[in-house]
């Protein structure tokens, strides 16, 4: 829905750059309008963008939240890794109990926290780059630096506000 607000946990640079790159170079570029991201909350209304502000700006108060790739997801038509982080599950739930009656099916339906390197794309090429991956994946560390606030216009999304962790 366009307009509709999207929350993220933003993934340190360290971290971003190398997932970028392997977005970029898998993602189809005619469909990659967003850079990578660990979508929190798809699509929240509009008219909770001051209430989003303040309960983010609260949140990020605290350390920044542990989290770990922990292996790679197939999507079907695409490739993500699989995030794990007891952390950030906490912070979603507390988010998500403030926003009650807020949250459409998709966000109130369970969170299966990942990163996107691959989508719309056939099955078949789909696994291709997932075996491709697996032989050399290890788990590893995610380093998350904040919570961003997003607007969706179709497509792109406009960033409203950045809020980094103390």
């Amino acid at each position: 829905m366009a307009g509709a607000l999207i929350v993220t946990a933003e993934i340190a640079q360290r971290d971003f750059s190398w997932i970028e790159g392997l977005r970029r170079a898998h993602y189809p570029p005619d469909r990659n309008r967003v850079p990578a991201h660990l979508t929190m909350f798809h699509s929240l209304p509009p008219s909770a963008e001051t209430e989003l502000q303040r309960r983010l700006s609260r949140v990020v108060r605290r350390p920044a939240p542990m989290a770990r790739i922990e292996g790679l997801m197939d999507l079907g038509g695409g490739v993500a890794f699989r995030i794990v982080s007891p952390d950030l599950d906490g912070i979603r739930d507390e988010l998500g109990a403030g926003l009650h009656g807020l949250l459409g099916a998709q966000d109130s339906g369970g969170w299966r926290p990942h990163v996107t390197i691959q989508n719309k794309v056939a099955p078949k090429v789909a696994r291709a780059l997932k075996m491709s991956i697996e032989p050399g994946f290890a788990p590893r560390p995610l380093a998350i630096a904040g919570l961003g606030l997003y607007r969706y216009l179709d497509g792109p999304w406009e960033r409203i506000a950045l809020y980094p962790f103390r």
